[in-house]
């Protein structure tokens, strides 16, 4: 009985093995100012100021305020462009963080699927600080073969443009 058991898990082992999906995915960046933590905290501290330091962003419509479980609606490109819907999953005021996720996005906007993320800032030496903003996602296909626009690479292409461009803003706001 044991010997079959034996064979049949070694026999379903490459099907087991070709069924694997999507691997979650990462992108981490960060960016040096030269300005006090304290004065690029005040910048991004509030969850809906992203529509003031985020160069994709026209517009955030939210509720709640830093209050964990507020929620954001952005509005990206223009006026009527299309939205991406956040929640507020973490604030810390004195830790200068936050922590949210996308509860709502379509992939042809941002090619991505359960999406969170982390927003922080660090006092450096010499009155400069550090902005780091890291994020954990899957693509925005779910299965094997996902097209080019809906792959892991389109998926880690768009969040890191979409970091590297609210922090150079932020770094061109705070160093004013």
């Amino acid at each position: 009985m044991q010997r079959l058991i034996l064979c049949a898990l070694i026999a379903l082992t490459p099907t087991l093995a070709d069924a694997h999906g999507p691997s979650r995915q990462k992108v981490t960046e960060s960016i040096r100012v030269t300005a006090p933590a304290a004065k690029v905290w005040a910048i991004i501290r509030d969850f809906c100021a992203i529509s003031t330091w985020h160069p994709a962003i026209v517009k955030c419509e939210g509720s709640d305020g830093n209050e964990p479980g507020a929620t954001r609606v952005l509005t990206l490109g223009e006026e009527n462009g299309p939205t991406i819907t956040e929640e507020l999953m973490a604030w810390d005021d004195a830790g200068m963080t936050y922590k949210y996720k996308i509860t709502d996005v379509d992939v042809k906007v941002l090619p991505v699927t359960t999406y969170s993320a982390f927003l922080s800032v660090k006092d450096g030496d010499g009155g400069t600080s550090t902005v780091e903003w890291r994020g954990g996602f899957y693509r925005g296909y779910p299965n094997n073969d996902p097209p080019p626009e809906l792959s892991d690479a389109a998926a880690v292409t768009a969040v890191t443009g979409v970091y590297t461009a609210g922090l150079a803003r932020i770094k061109e706001l705070a160093e004013q």
